[in-house]
Order: C-alpha cells, then sequence, then structure tokens
C-alpha cells in the first residue's frame, strides 16, 4: 500500500470528475497524493444535457467522457463499480462487484482505503411513495435513461407514421411530472426535435398536431427557484409551442396509459416523464452512522466536512449545506457543485499541510432555464445591489451555454476547449440536426 495521502472521490457527476481532474493535476501529477475516482459508470456526461439527450437535440455518444482516459490524461486513478459501503474505524470503503450484459461478473468487489473521502453521488428521483412512476414513467436521471427514453420517442414517431390508411391522425400524447428546469427544458426542446424528425420521411406526421405535452405541477407555478415574473414568461412561451401547463396539480398514481392527481383529474399519457423532485440515493441512509435528512442528503459544515467525521466531505446533490437564518441551503445545482469542486481542491491541499479547512462560501449567480431554439430565460445577480435581473434572448443563451464551457474549460482545459468546439463547428454541415435513431 502506497504511504502516499490517499484521496478517493466517489461520484463522477460535475463536481466529483472537475475535483478529480484538478487534484490529479495539483497532487497526482507530483506524486503529492495518489487520487482515486469511483464511479457505477464507464463514462461521464453533464447531467443539465440530458433533456437534449432524450429529445434527441444531442447525441450521447458526441458528448460522452470516458473515465479511464480521463484519469490518464490527468494523473488520477478510475475504479468502475457502484459505492456499496463504508467502514469509518477502518476507513474504507466497499465496490460493488460490476457485471456484464449476461449477468457474469466482470470486476470482483473491491475495498479501498483512504485518508480523505469525497462523497459526490449526485441525486436520484424522489417519487414521493407515488405508485407505478418506477414502472410506467422515466426519471431521467442518468444518461442511459434519457438514451433509452429517446429511443421510445423514435419508436413511438415512426410507430404513428406507419398506422394504416384511414386510422384518426396520429397523436403522441406525453405527460410531464414536475415544472423545473428538467421538465420546462423537455417540454420545449420535444416540441423542435418532433417537427425535425417529420422532415426525414415521417410524411404521415403531422408536426403541428401530432405532440400533445402536459406538464404539471404540484405548485401554483412552474419553476418556483426563479422570480414569478420569469416563471410568468416561460409560462407564456410554452403556451405559445401548445404544451399544456396545469398548476395545483398533486400527480397520486402512474399507469402505462394516464397519470392521476388528488383531484381526481386524469391526464392521458402514452409516456411519463417524472421529473418532480430529488433526493439522495437510498445508500446513504444512516451509512456507518453519518448524518442524513429525510432526502437521504448528508448533512455537512460549511467546511463540506460531514458533521460526524472530518475526513469525510460531501459534494453536490447528495448533500445539503444549512445556511445561516432564512437562507435557503445550498441548491442542487450544476454552479453549486462546480463551487464545491474549486473549494474542495484548496480544502484538500490545506490537509496536507496540516491546516484546518475554510469555510465554503456559496454565490448565486442565477439560474438560467433553456427553451431551446425558442427562447432562454433567466435571472442574473447582480452582487453589487442583491438583486436579481432578467435575462433572455441570445444574451441569456450565451449565457447558458458558457455554463458548460466552464464544465468543459474545467475538464479540458482552455486549449481543449477551444479544440472541441472547432471540431462541433466542422461536424453540424455534416449531422442532421436531430439524432434519429
Amino acid at each position: 500500500m502506497s504511504d502516499r495521502h490517499q484521496v478517493i472521490i466517489v461520484g463522477g457527476g460535475a463536481g466529483g470528475l472537475e475535483l478529480a481532474t484538478r487534484l490529479g493535476d495539483r497532487l497526482g501529477r507530483k506524486g503529492r497524493a495518489a487520487v482515486t475516482l469511483v464511479d457505477r459508470n464507464e463514462t461521464h456526461l453533464w447531467k443539465p444535457l440530458l433533456h437534449e439527450v432524450a429529445a434527441g437535440s444531442m447525441d450521447i455518444h458526441a458528448h460522452q467522457l470516458d473515465y479511464l482516459a480521463q484519469a490518464r490524461w490527468h494523473h488520477f486513478s478510475f475504479r468502475c463499480g457502484a459505492f456499496e459501503g463504508l467502514d469509518r474505524t477502518r476507513r474504507e470503503i466497499t465496490v460493488a462487484p460490476t457485471m456484464d450484459e449476461r449477468g457474469e461478473e466482470v470486476i470482483p468487489r473491491r475495498t479501498l482505503r483512504y485518508d480523505t473521502l469525497v462523497i459526490a453521488i449526485g441525486s436520484v428521483a424522489n417519487t414521493f411513495g407515488v405508485p407505478g412512476v418506477a414502472e410506467h414513467a422515466f426519471a431521467l436521471e442518468t444518461a442511459a435513461e434519457a438514451d433509452r427514453f429517446h429511443r421510445r420517442l423514435i419508436n413511438a414517431c415512426s410507430q404513428a407514421n406507419y398506422r394504416p390508411k384511414g386510422s384518426a391522425p396520429a397523436q403522441l400524447r406525453l405527460v410531464i411530472v414536475g415544472g423545473g428546469a428538467t421538465g420546462v427544458e423537455l417540454a420545449a426542446e420535444l416540441h423542435n426535435t418532433t417537427r425535425v424528425f417529420a422532415e426525414y420521411g415521417l410524411e404521415n406526421i403531422d408536426p403541428e398536431r401530432f405532440l400533445h405535452v402536459t406538464l404539471i405541477d404540484a405548485g401554483p407555478r412552474i419553476l418556483p427557484m426563479l422570480p414569478e415574473r420569469i416563471a410568468k414568461a416561460v409560462t407564456e412561451t410554452l403556451e405559445g409551442l401548445g404544451v399544456r401547463v396545469v398548476g395545483s396539480e398533486q400527480a397520486v398514481e402512474v399507469t402505462a396509459s394516464e397519470v392521476k392527481t388528488k383531484s381526481g383529474k386524469s391526464f392521458p399519457a402514452d409516456i411519463a416523464v417524472w421529473a418532480a423532485g430529488i433526493k439522495g440515493a437510498d445508500i446513504l441512509n444512516d451509512i456507518d452512522g453519518l448524518e442524513t435528512n429525510r432526502l437521504n442528503q448528508l448533512v455537512i459544515l460549511p467546511t463540506l466536512q460531514t458533521t460526524r467525521d472530518p475526513d469525510i466531505f460531501a459534494l453536490g446533490d447528495c448533500s445539503v449545506l444549512p445556511r445561516e437564518g432564512r437562507m435557503p441551503p445550498v441548491p442542487p445545482a450544476a454552479q453549486a457543485a462546480h463551487q464545491q469542486a474549486s473549494h474542495m481542491v484548496d480544502t484538500i491541499e490545506r490537509r496536507l499541510r496540516g491546516e484546518p479547512p475554510r469555510p465554503f462560501r456559496y454565490r448565486d449567480f442565477g439560474s438560467l432555464v433553456s427553451l431551446g431554439q425558442y427562447s432562454t430565460i433567466g435571472s442574473l445577480m447582480g452582487f453589487l445591489s442583491g438583486k436579481s435581473y432578467r435575462v433572455e434572448g441570445w444574451f441569456a443563451r450565451l449565457m447558458y451555454l458558457s455554463l458548460y464551457r466552464m464544465h468543459l474549460y474545467a475538464l479540458y482545459g482552455p486549449l481543449g476547449v477551444a479544440l472541441d468546439t472547432l471540431a462541433r463547428l466542422l461536424k453540424r454541415g455534416t449531422e442532421p440536426r436531430v439524432k434519429l435513431h
């Protein structure tokens, strides 16, 4: 066993992968620490892009990053497998075995020792115990799920196109439960891509009448994280696209053909999407005595350390950082994970020098919602005035795209981002606007 300081990062999402990359470059390259990333998947995709993968406006294979390659280029190790257990006394984690499509074991169960452990496994869909969600709805919480939804969408379009002559006009009824950013962005993106599908040989589909999207939310309005004036503008844009936006309707059951609500209403659904909330993975519930809240999120201190173990840190959606007074907790957003990852780089370097960690300070830069080619709307924070300002149009779109570029910058550096951008611009002329398979 190496005598170098062992840093283990569990979870290769936005925060975890950025942290592993930067620590590998700073510490792993010079032999100051052994950095290991653990994730159940072999590839990484930035989670805010999942709605585009689902709609088909983004090819999942063109944007995935291979963990093994990233580890090779940035001087950290990668171990594939699900986080299965924690032994704080021995300072070890257990990684579950990986299996192939035949159910045969490829990599056996392993234990990994740590000096510093960072848990960044993200979140899973919170079904709130609603019957039928797991069986009949897409959660779009992973790249594989988004890709599966896309294939279902393509099949539904093809099936409708080849209906017997004389049949009623083809329709696809899609119900999205949850009026947060995921549900709103998916609703808008689908209207664009289904129109493009019709241009590629689906001559029996009327793109103006085929797709019927209903977006329902338990709250009185969509996008509760944004100011009401902005949520109203987004609602008007969606309704202009033909999306039916329904508030104050709590889903109580999802079946193969409908979504039922508490008020007794029923919304017919050929495809249902569940985007009504998130929680921490079940593995975190009372894992070796660490403190969690009712959503299975690890409760952390301002230093990002867990409340019951100073050698274990958590960041991103799997954690909750209470803030002083009436300020809400740090939100489960990509910008928060990015800031926490940057803070953790400094924290771990301080630990190697025997210095105490500094408290994390979250800066809210605002929120943006992409409505595909139709619009981008959101709010940006003015730090001098303390107020938020509405932005939309090309400027808002530029700011939205810059969030992804910031993530790529953390992973590839300036030259890598420039080459990636150039390559995508060149490929646009030889690819269809949507993924057709």
